[in-house]
């Protein structure tokens, strides 16, 4: 058997590359949100979208009392990011939750829900938690 340099030697590179600098993941997290309005909301941080949002529903329903059909998928962000819960109220009494989400920083978060915000049907809104890249809540008077 000959040696062959064309292919061995770029495998042997890849490998001993590989050992001298070795790559490190990166490890980002998304948010799922699930919603029944008027009864109860699901958050959950992860990297895989049908488990975090099966975690997000099944913290709906827990928090609701209802069933997996009154707790829909609301939002899924990858990577997260900074995101935010805005409450949202209209003039004519209407009101609802918004999520925004992977921001990169709580400085331009804070300046998109000021954004969203900035409507003359509003008489309310106002974000009611922020959570940091990790998942982790904030205080939001911060």
């Amino acid at each position: 058997m000959t040696w062959k340099p064309d292919a061995t030697l770029p495998a042997l590179l890849l490998a001993l590359a590989t050992m001298l600098f070795p790559v490190t993941a990166i490890a980002e997290t998304g948010i799922a949100v699930s919603q029944a309005p008027e009864a109860g909301t699901g958050v959950c941080f992860g990297d895989s979208a049908d488990a975090t949002m099966a975690c997000a529903r099944k913290k709906c329903m827990a928090e609701s009392g209802l069933g997996a059909a009154d707790c829909p998928r609301v939002l899924w962000c990858f990577p997260a990011g900074w995101s935010a819960d805005i409450f949202m109220q209209h003039r004519e009494g209407l009101h609802w939750h918004d999520y925004l989400c992977g921001w990169e920083s709580r400085e331009k978060l804070q300046s998109a829900v000021a954004l969203k915000c900035k409507n003359e049907f509003l008489i309310e809104c106002s974000a009611v938690q922020i959570w940091s890249p990790e998942g982790v809540a904030q205080p939001v008077d911060q």
